[in-house]
C-alpha cells in the first residue's frame, strides 16, 4: 500500500509539473506569434504508471486466491480418495477371488467327467476280463489235457488275478463316488461365484466380504479335494456324518424380539416359524438321509468285499482245473458271481448314491445352521430382511409361503400336544423338503 501511495503521489506531482510547463510554453509562443493558431494534442486520461500498478495488484490477488483454494479442500478430498481407494481395493480382491472360483469350478467339472469315464471304462474292462477268464476255465474243463489245458489254466488264472487287482483299486477309490464329489464341488463353486457377483453388484464390498469369500473357497477345497493320494476322502468311514462344505460360523449375543413389533421384516411369529422349521429339519430330513446313507454304505462295504473275494476264489479254482469237478465250479461259477457283483456295485454306482445322500444331509444341516445363525447371532436390524429370508427358505425346501407356514403350525401343534409321544409324532410328521 505504501508503494501504491508513493506511486500515486509521484504521478500527481509529475502531472502538475507537466501542466505548469505547458502553460509557460504556451504563453511564450502566444507572445511571439500573434497571428498563428497553435493546436496542442491532448494527453491520455489514464496514467501509464497507475495502469501498471493496477495490473500488478490484480495479478497478486489472483495468485493468492489460487494458492488458497487447495489448502481449504485438501483434507476432504484426501478423505474421499482414501475411501474410494479402499472400496476399489476390496472390489479388486473380490474379482480376484471370482477368477479363482471360476477356475476351481471348471477344474472340478473336468475332473468329474474324467472320473466318471474311469468308472465306465474300468467296469467294462473288469467285466470283460472276468468273462474271458471264466470262458477259458470252461474250455479247460472239457479239454483232453496236455499243453492246451495248461495254457487255458494259466491264462484263466492270470486274468482272474488281474481282475482282482483292478477291483481292489476300484473299490478303494470308488470312481462313481469321486465323480459325484466333483459334480457337487463344481455346482457349489458356481453358486459361490454368483454370490460374490451379487455382493459386488448390490453393495459396497469391504474387507470382511473378501475374507468371507476366501474362507468359503478354502472350506470347499477341504470338503472336496482334487488329488487322490493323501487327500482323498475316506470312502468307507466308520461313522456317517453330513457333508460339510462351509466355514465355521462365529457366535454372538442375540436380543430377542418382544411383542408384535416388526423390525426389518422380522417379528416374533416369524422367529417362531423359523424355529419350528429347524426342528422339522433335524427330526425328519437330516435324520432320514443319514439313515439312508448308513444303509447304502453298509451295502457298498459288502459288495466291495465280495467282488475281489469271488474273483480270487475263481483264480484259485482255475489253477486247479483237472483235479476234480470242484475246481471247475470254483473257476466258472465264482467268475460269474464276481461279474454280477461288480456290475451291481459300480454299474449301479452305489458309491455315488452314498455321496448323494450324504450331501443331501449336509444341505439340510447347512439350512439348520443358517437359520439358527440368523436367529441367534445377529440383531434384528442387522439381519437379512425377514420377508426375503422367508421366501428363500421356502424355495430351498420346494414349498410356497403358505405351505411353509402350514408346516410350522403343524409342527408347533404336534409338539404342544401332550397325548402324542415323540415316536408317533415323528411317524406322522411331514418332511420339510419336497425336493428330495
Amino acid at each position: 500500500m505504501a508503494t501504491l501511495q508513493a506511486s500515486s503521489l509521484l504521478s500527481s506531482s509529475y502531472s502538475s509539473c507537466s501542466a505548469s510547463w505547458r502553460d509557460v510554453k504556451a504563453t511564450h509562443h502566444a507572445s511571439k506569434l500573434h497571428t498563428s493558431r497553435l493546436s496542442i494534442p491532448n494527453l491520455p486520461n489514464k496514467d501509464i504508471v497507475d495502469e501498471f500498478n493496477r495490473r500488478n495488484l490484480l495479478q497478486n490477488l489472483t495468485s493468492t486466491q489460487i494458492e488458497m483454494k487447495p489448502k481449504v479442500s485438501s483434507s476432504s478430498s484426501s478423505t474421499r480418495n482414501d475411501e474410494a481407494t479402499s472400496i476399489s481395493m476390496a472390489v479388486k480382491e473380490l474379482y480376484a477371488v471370482m477368477e479363482v472360483v471360476a477356475d476351481r469350478s471348471e477344474m472340478h467339472k473336468n475332473i468329474g467327467t474324467q472320473r466318471d469315464n474311469w468308472n465306465h471304462l474300468l467296469l467294462t474292462s473288469v467285466n470283460g476280463i472276468t468273462i474271458t477268464a471264466a470262458t477259458m476255465a470252461g474250455l479247460a474243463a472239457v479239454s483232453a489235457g496236455g499243453a492246451p489245458l495248461l495254457a487255458l489254466k494259466l491264462s484263466s488264472s492270470l486274468l482272474y488275478m488281474a481282475a482282482t487287482g483292478i477291483l481292489m483299486v476300484m473299490n478303494k477309490i470308488q470312481p462313481s463316488q469321486l465323480a459325484e464329489e466333483q459334480r457337487n464341488a463344481a455346482r457349489l463353486f458356481k453358486q459361490l461365484h454368483a454370490q460374490i457377483k451379487n455382493t459386488i453388484a448390490l453393495k459396497n464390498p469391504t474387507s470382511n466380504d473378501v475374507n468371507d469369500a476366501m474362507e468359503k473357497v478354502l472350506a470347499l477345497d477341504k470338503a472336496y479335494p482334487l488329488p487322490l493320494l493323501g487327500a482323498m476322502l475316506d470312502k468307507f468311514p466308520g461313522s456317517v456324518e453330513p457333508a460339510v462344505w462351509w466355514p465355521k460360523q462365529l457366535k454372538s449375543h442375540h436380543e430377542k424380539l418382544g411383542g408384535k413389533v416388526e423390525r426389518n421384516g422380522w417379528s416374533e411369529n416369524l422367529e417362531e416359524e423359523m424355529k419350528e422349521i429347524v426342528g422339522v429339519l433335524k427330526r425328519k430330513d437330516t435324520a432320514e438321509y443319514l439313515k439312508l446313507s448308513k444303509i447304502v454304505l453298509r451295502v457298498n462295504k459288502i459288495l466291495a468285499f465280495c467282488g475281489p473275494l469271488f474273483s480270487g476264489v475263481a483264480a484259485v479254482g482255475s489253477a486247479f482245473l483237472g483235479y476234480g469237478s470242484w475246481a471247475v465250479v470254483l473257476g466258472v461259477a465264482f467268475g460269474a458271481l464276481a461279474t454280477a457283483v461288480n456290475t451291481l456295485e459300480h454299474g449301479g454306482q452305489v458309491g455315488m448314491v452314498f455321496e448323494m445322500y450324504r450331501s443331501s444331509a449336509g444341505f439340510f444341516k447347512l439350512m439348520e445352521e443358517d437359520i439358527e445363525s440368523t436367529l441367534k447371532d445377529k440383531e434384528a436390524d442387522e439381519r437379512e430382511n425377514g420377508e426375503l429370508y422367508e421366501v428363500k427358505v421356502a424355495l430351498q425346501l420346494g414349498r410356497s409361503l403358505s405351505e411353509l407356514k402350514n408346516l410350522a403350525s403343524a409342527s408347533s401343534s404336534s409338539s404342544s400336544s401332550s397325548s402324542s409321544s415323540p415316536r408317533s409324532r415323528d411317524a406322522t410328521e411331514e418332511f420339510a423338503s419336497k425336493l428330495f
